[in-house]
């Protein structure tokens, strides 16, 4: 009697069932109530409310800002770090990456209170600087998101290319704005999609730091904090085809670049 080997289909099959249990029906319900009155009747109110509503619009023009500026200042700062890291011959090194992973390892309410009380102790009063605390609280958070996958980009750079770039006459900085640069573009934008996405919505430092619920994640727990299940799905599902739209774009520049990387080195 032979022994009973599973296909490759019978193991999708847990998978498959995930997916519908924890990703399919979820967004199915979102989508109903995203367009559904409080009767159960289709309706397009909740879409239109969405992009008349100025609070609502506000919300989501901040959340852009401050997702845009925590993934900024997280590329400026975790770019050299990633660089450093990579081109060292450190013996150490694997230690100093854990260093920067280590935070992550710690409860994130711990790590934020530990933040907020260094902040006061600096600045006396949080409430004078909302905007500067929620950026360095978001980079605080996401900072080694940024990290890991430039690090990882970098450490796998060909060398033989810089030193062929070397040989032809180039110098240090030519070398990397011509290859280096070019060649870690997709753990850059592997960094921006780590960061960007999920700082539009985390309103947990926020509401830590100043108390604030400007944010288009705290936006949406209000609406379903109040039973209001059709205005907070809507905003969700937008939320979700704008995260979308973002991940194609960035994964369509990412193969782009990946296909040109020759090209890019002429």
């Amino acid at each position: 009697m032979g022994a009973f080997r599973f296909t490759r289909k019978q193991l999708c099959i847990p998978y498959a069932v995930f997916l519908i249990c924890f990703v399919a029906a979820p967004l199915l319900v979102i989508i109903y109530y995203a367009f559904t009155n409080g009767e159960g009747q289709f309706s397009l109110m909740n879409l239109a409310g969405f992009f008349t509503s100025p609070y609502t619009i506000g919300t989501l023009a901040y959340s852009f800002g401050i997702a845009a500026v925590t993934t900024c200042v997280c590329l400026l700062l975790a770019y050299p770090i990633a660089y450093i890291l990579a081109r060292s011959q450190w013996r150490q090194k694997p230690v100093i990456v854990v260093m920067f992973v280590m935070p992550m390892w710690i409860n994130f309410t711990l790590r934020i209170t530990a933040l907020k009380e260094i902040l006061t102790v600096i600045e006396g009063n949080l409430a004078y600087h909302p905007f500067l605390n929620t950026i360095i609280g978001m980079t605080y958070d996401f900072l080694p998101f940024m990290i890991l996958p430039m690090y990882t980009t970098l450490l796998k750079l060909d060398k033989s290319l810089l030193e062929a770039a070397a040989d032809l006459g180039a110098n240090p900085v030519q070398v990397f704005c011509k290859v280096t640069l070019p060649l870690s573009v997709p753990g850059m934008i592997s960094g921006v999609v780590m960061v960007f996405l999920p700082s539009m919505t985390n309103y947990v430092v926020l509401d830590m730091l100043y108390n604030s619920t400007y944010i288009m994640g705290s936006l949406i727990g209000s609406y379903f904090s109040a039973y209001d299940w059709h205005n907070g799905s809507m905003i969700a599902l937008v939320l979700l085809v704008i995260i979308l739209i973002f991940t194609l774009f960035t994964n369509r520049y990412t193969d782009e670049d990946t296909g040109n990387r020759g090209g890019a080195l002429l």
